[in-house]
């Protein structure tokens, strides 16, 4: 019997190898919970039997066979805000989206690029005889490292921290329009938006796209032009998407429109849960009153926050009936309440998971907003900057949970705020309804990725998924040129029938005078 089931096994393994392709994942971003999404997608991909290498800032500890790692060290200096001790994520709250696009897309990144392509383990590998069958790059300000695609001839594939957004609906011809889908950068519920947010949204939108393509896209160019010499023009390359893999699922984002090309996979670097550690599944098991679990994810340092909202939080948490967990940074917590047990990690998907927990205090980053509608946990998001205030704006559309900025926290909010959700059973049940649709797929979403992914090598970079609007230039794809010619058309049409009214008037008086005077001289 053992060595029937070896054969299944041997069988099973060999034919994932056979059907397996060799995949290059570019992760390039310093940021852990970027990371964490490269890192999972290629572990995920290996697992289905895919020969996967990946450059990235930071290593796996314990990799599949066939996972390789290029560790691309020392970039963290380049990364805005890395290695800065002045730079405090709770400053940013009120900066201004005009200020944050312009921040990003003229300082740093193009030294971010040319540190990444001039660094030695890229250069080994560009000269190596390496071959792969499809590169995964991911889009974040880093439009010059698609030029890998073109380097092995083989088809580009982008993944997306987040949903469709500018940065990717500009390279696959997606649309977007801004009568109900907010830009990224800006604080505003999509849907039905009223005709303030509409106007601002469009007008934020012609910024965003004005600097994309004066500023950001010519400084990629440039360096993409630098390292990869033989190249077609950086346009060409940039373009030739066959695939886009987006961390987002309906349940979380709204319902928006996606091109044939576009995939979601939100979901897939969730993990079987293992056991909680012992101290931590004593205390959620005698939490009779149940636990509040608070996180502020990996970037921002929950010691840094101002001191004052600080001690509201410790207050109204210490006077809680609840249990608290916090991912705190340091050893010891000032002023610590006897509830509250502080660590600087928690397993978190293990701790959602667990029947106690009945509230996520979370940053709003995606990746614990997908935890927590995975385990159908209401949430509470405390955003901070970046895609936290638009997740935290979906969190309350969507009903699992509310927000609250830190400029608001008071006693009376935040009590009036937990009260609400904890006591109200909608955002519950609201949380379970949506866990239930991030499930209801035909498959794990990592399958998904994997299917797609061997669909466009088999069908060599799937040109026929690509819609024909990505190769129209922007004044035909947004019909500028027909809307003007039309308006001309309008405005041509007006002038003369302005002049021959006038005409016709001045041919009616002149008339009735003379009918006048004749009439006159009769008499």
């Amino acid at each position: 019997m053992n060595f029937k089931l070896y054969l299944v096994f041997l069988v099973v393994v060999t034919n994932n190898c056979a059907n397996g392709l060799k995949l290059l994942l570019v992760f390039p971003i310093s940021v852990k919970s970027h990371y964490i999404l490269g890192n999972e997608l290629g572990k995920g991909l290996a697992r289905l039997g895919n020969e996967v290498t990946i450059l990235a800032p930071f290593q796996d500890e314990n990799p599949p066979a066939n996972y390789t790692t290029l560790l691309l060290d020392n970039l963290a200096k380049y990364q805005p805000g890395n290695n800065n001790q002045k730079f405090n994520a709770f400053d940013m709250e009120n900066i201004s989206p005009y200020l944050q696009v312009f921040y990003l897309y003229t300082v740093g990144f193009e030294k971010i690029m040319e540190a990444i392509l001039s660094h030695p383990i890229v250069q080994n590998l560009l000269t190596s005889n390496q071959t792969f069958d499809a590169v995964i790059v991911e889009q974040f300000l880093d439009d010059a490292l698609k030029g890998f695609a073109h380097h092995y001839n083989v088809p580009l594939i982008i993944f997306s921290t987040i949903g469709p957004n500018v940065w990717i609906n500009n390279l696959v011809g997606n649309p977007s329009s801004p009568s109900y889908i907010p830009d990224m950068f800006l604080n505003l519920k999509g849907g039905e938006m009223s005709f303030y947010d509409r106007a601002y949204n469009f007008i934020f939108s012609i910024y965003q796209n004005v600097m994309l393509y004066q500023l950001f896209y010519p400084r990629q160019s440039k360096v993409f032009q630098k390292y990869f010499l033989k190249a077609p023009p950086f346009e060409q390359v940039q373009y030739n998407v066959s695939l886009v893999l987006l961390n987002s699922h309906e349940c979380i984002y709204e319902a928006v429109p996606h091109v044939p090309n576009m995939i979601d996979i939100g979901g897939f670097h969730l993990s079987a849960l293992k056991r909680l550690p012992e101290d931590l599944k004593e205390f959620m098991d005698n939490a009779e009153e149940g636990v509040i679990y608070f996180s502020l994810g990996s970037h921002s340092l929950p010691s840094t926050m101002p001191k004052d909202k600080k001690d509201i939080i410790l207050k109204v948490l210490g006077a809680r009936k609840e249990k608290i967990l916090w991912k705190w940074d340091e050893d010891r917590l000032e002023n610590q309440p006897k509830n509250v047990m502080i660590s600087k990690w928690f397993p978190q998907q293990e701790i959602l998971a667990h029947p106690n927990c009945k509230l996520f205090m979370s940053h709003g980053g995606l990746l614990s907003t997908i935890e927590t509608v995975h385990a159908g946990v209401p949430v509470l998001a405390l955003p901070i900057f970046g895609d936290q205030k638009m997740n935290a704006i979906r969190i309350t559309q969507k009903g699992f949970g509310l927000s609250l900025t830190f400029s608001q926290i008071t006693e009376e909010n935040l009590e009036n705020v937990l009260n609400e959700i904890l006591d109200n059973p909608k955002y519950l049940q609201t949380a379970k309804t949506s866990s239930a649709l991030l499930h209801d797929r035909p498959m794990p979403p990592i399958k998904i990725a994997d299917y797609w992914i061997k669909y466009v090598v088999r069908h060599k970079g799937a040109p026929h998924l690509r819609v024909a609007g990505v190769d129209l230039p922007l004044y035909k794809y947004y019909m500028i040129d027909v809307i003007g010619v039309m308006c001309a058309v309008f405005l041509a049409t007006s002038f003369l029938v302005v002049i021959v009214s006038k005409k016709l008037v001045g041919i009616c008086r002149s008339k009735s005078c003379t009918n006048t005077n004749i009439k006159m001289k009769n008499e």
